[in-house]
């Protein structure tokens, strides 16, 4: 037995699949679904929305079935879209018809626990302190604040899907309506109880800070290892994220960097982690390449 694992992560925007015999990664795929395509307003995933995701599982159906890892060496964990959606059973139906397994639908505890144990794995310089992960989804942010594992976690319904639909209408948006959805923001930061100035470090996970970084590096092409682990002042951070407010859908897709499917919610998740870094009062950020798919894939190593 090969001891590969397949981990495949399901958010509100992406789907994701990590196949590999730990540490060693064979496949690393991404898919931008937009599964989370309205569900704010509706309540119900989208027919298009259902098409795209089934999309991308079929594919990575082939993908599994060609490295030959066996339905009990593969999870499937689905987040904050499938928890909130109403006909989130057609979801799960058509998951487990493609894959042949039962498609997880986690909790924020536990997404916030994959998402600690997957970037803290990864961080190559200890911290000497309590850690601050946070992870900025489509639709759900969570923080997680601690030091081998999560000591308090928080799962809020703001991401950069969500709060576009909701603030971000104009383009580029407006000051006031950029103004409304820092105001959303801080909202559910205030009532998170987990407080970012707690942390000695912050390290940022998943798209929207993976995708910040590029750009405030401004790199001619997006570079998994040149953004992975990089450090980046929080003054640079912040720069970054009032720039890519102040530019329309077209010129943010124009960025040598910018993956097209984050260019239209890209500003609503930067001011999320615009706030949080406002809040920790932390001076750089820590970006991981490394987030809830490495520690979706690490909890299949540790079954018997």
């Amino acid at each position: 037995m090969s001891g590969r694992v397949a981990a495949i992560d399901c958010g509100t925007n992406t789907v994701k699949l990590l196949i590999g015999a730990l540490p060693d990664v064979d496949v690393r795929e991404m898919r931008m679904v937009r599964l989370g395509q309205d569900l704010d307003r509706t309540g119900v995933i989208a027919e298009a929305a259902l098409e795209r995701a089934f999309g991308a599982i079929d594919e990575y159906a082939e993908l599994i079935r060609s490295y030959d890892v066996p339905p009990e060496r593969v999870r499937f964990v689905a987040t904050s879209a499938t928890r909130d959606a109403a006909n989130a059973d057609v979801f799960v139906a058509g998951v487990r018809e493609r894959l042949g397994v039962e498609p997880e639908v986690v909790s924020g505890a536990e997404e916030a626990a994959l998402a600690f144990d997957g970037a803290i794995r990864n961080l190559r310089h200890a911290p000497t302190g309590p850690v601050l992960v946070v992870d900025i989804g489509g639709g759900s942010t969570e923080l997680i604040l601690g030091r081998s594992g999560p000591g308090a976690s928080v799962s809020m319904d703001i991401g950069s899907v969500r709060l576009h639909e909701r603030h971000l209408h104009a383009d580029p948006p407006t000051a006031g309506q950029v103004a409304a959805c820092r105001a959303d923001i801080d909202e559910h930061l205030d009532a998170a109880g987990v407080d970012p100035s707690a942390a000695t470090t912050v390290v940022g996970v998943a798209g929207t800070v993976t995708q910040l970084a590029a750009v405030a590096l401004d790199l001619p092409a997006y570079d998994r290892a040149a953004v992975d682990q990089v450090v980046l002042p929080t003054w640079l951070v912040l720069a970054t994220v009032d720039l890519l407010l102040s530019m329309t859908h077209d010129s943010r897709r124009a960025i040598a960097s910018m993956h097209p499917g984050r260019a239209d919610v890209i500003g609503a998740g930067a001011l999320i982690l615009a706030q949080v870094l406002r809040r920790a009062g932390a001076s750089e950020l820590v970006v991981s390449e490394s987030d809830i798919l490495d520690g979706i894939a690490w909890s299949l190593r540790a079954r018997p």
